[in-house]
């Protein structure tokens, strides 16, 4: 389920010879690929793949709403009042949460997953279609950090809040694994989790890990918008054109402002984050779709992050870059459309 993030993006790769080993598998209820350049140092490929799924199976383990057993669907079915104790794992993931929440403003909340699942969107859904006033006014009342709180190694909630992290959880994932392959003595890799990426190093031929960002443009032929090369950098796309509904004649996103309980109505239809932590680029990625075009690139200058935002005008779309990402990628791989 992690596919409907929505990252639009496209792997270009050139020069790829036997020199580089690769392996994917299922992940996270998608999928994942990673390639890199084996040394002298490094273990043999099988041991690669079962440190990176150990790592994935752990994290799935701890952060899954499509899983009864794990550690935030045990949280998620504790009644208000109650606490449990949550792994160093979630804490990061609940800390960084947190601010961004409060520097967004509340654009950004880790609770709202009574919400997607009232809109239709969620684990739990009970079919898409628009709530009535009062049910949803009864459901945002469930939701915002202020009604959870860490006390020690415990995490405690004041109503019956409900978390979920697959805003974030999937660049946290890259980092993790990019940090194994590290410790491992890999020092060339491109790492892809559920659509999160980055990449490290050169391949064999010298020539950068690149990738593309996609046009939107609702499941057609893929239309590549601009590529650039990455190396120690991740990168992470949210949109909101491939996992919606229509009712009344208006489409209603999977993209939540929890600000007023409802989808984004604006015409952002996705935005790129580049850092060299999967974690901020994940977690940005979704402020900044949340807050829209003007209100979004406004945060990102503030805030120093290297965003490309992709508007649509008309039929088409209109794209815009903050000077953070011009400065990392200047001009690179502007395509003409």
């Amino acid at each position: 389920m992690r596919a409907i993030l929505l990252v639009v993006l496209l792997t270009v790769l050139y020069g790829c010879g036997e020199q580089i080993e690769r392996f994917s598998g299922p992940t996270m209820g998608s999928t994942y690929s990673i390639q890199y350049v084996p040394t002298a140092q490094s273990p043999g490929p099988q041991r690669v793949q079962a440190e990176v799924e150990t790592i994935l199976g752990a994290l799935d383990q701890q952060f899954s709403n499509w899983r009864a057993d794990s550690a935030v669907s045990r949280f998620n079915d504790l009644p208000a009042g109650a606490c449990q104790a949550v792994p160093e794992d979630m804490r990061r993931l609940l800390e960084y949460g947190e601010s961004l929440s409060r520097d967004s403003g509340g654009a950004f909340d880790l609770t709202v997953l009574p919400l997607m699942n009232l809109w239709g969107f969620g684990p739990n859904a009970r079919g898409e279609k628009v709530p009535d006033a009062s049910t949803l006014a009864r459901e945002q009342a469930r939701v915002g950090h202020q009604h959870v709180r860490l006390d020690g190694e415990n995490l405690c909630k004041d109503v019956a809040a409900q978390l979920d992290f697959d805003s974030m959880v999937a660049g946290y994932a890259v980092d993790r694994v990019s940090e194994r392959l590290s410790a491992l003595g890999i020092q060339a890799y491109l790492v892809e989790i559920t659509g999160e990426l980055k990449g490290v190093g050169r391949k064999p031929d010298g020539s950068p890990w690149r990738i593309a960002l996609e046009v939107p443009n609702g499941g057609q032929e893929q239309q590549v918008e601009r590529a650039i090369a990455l190396d120690g950098y991740s990168v992470s796309t949210s949109g909101d054109y491939r996992n919606y509904f229509e009712e009344g004649g208006q489409r209603y996103s999977h993209t939540f402002d929890p600000r007023v309980g409802r989808p984004v109505k604006h015409a952002l239809a996705a935005v790129t984050v580049v850092d060299p932590l999967g974690l901020h680029a994940d977690g940005l990625s979704t402020v900044l779709m949340v807050l829209g075009p003007e209100e979004g690139y406004a945060f990102a200058e503030q805030h120093d992050v290297a965003a490309y935002f992709i508007m649509r005008k008309g039929v088409g779309f209109v794209a815009r870059a903050t000077p953070r990402f011009e400065s990392l990628f200047p001009g690179e791989g502007k395509t003409e459309r």
